[in-house]
């Protein structure tokens, strides 16, 4: 059962929920604790991580093969 709230606090973050919320659904009063207990990278955390940087940057999108730096300006 522990290792559910891991999981469930881990997807929830990676989904793009918001710390203080999930601390709160958690019943932590301090997210801090929330990020170094319960919070583990997703497996495809470092793909996502590195198109947002090429996005912001202007490489083009894998998906589509635009650049990014459109949206920028």
């Amino acid at each position: 059962m522990h290792a559910l709230r891991h999981y469930y606090a881990s997807v929830l973050l990676d989904s793009g929920e918001n710390i203080k919320a999930l601390a709160e659904y958690l019943g932590h009063s301090d997210p801090g604790f929330t990020l170094r207990t319960y919070t583990h990278r997703m497996p495809n955390s470092q793909d996502r991580a590195r198109r947002a940087i090429d996005a912001a940057f202007g490489a083009p999108d894998a998906d589509n093969g635009s650049g990014g730096a459109e949206a920028l300006t």
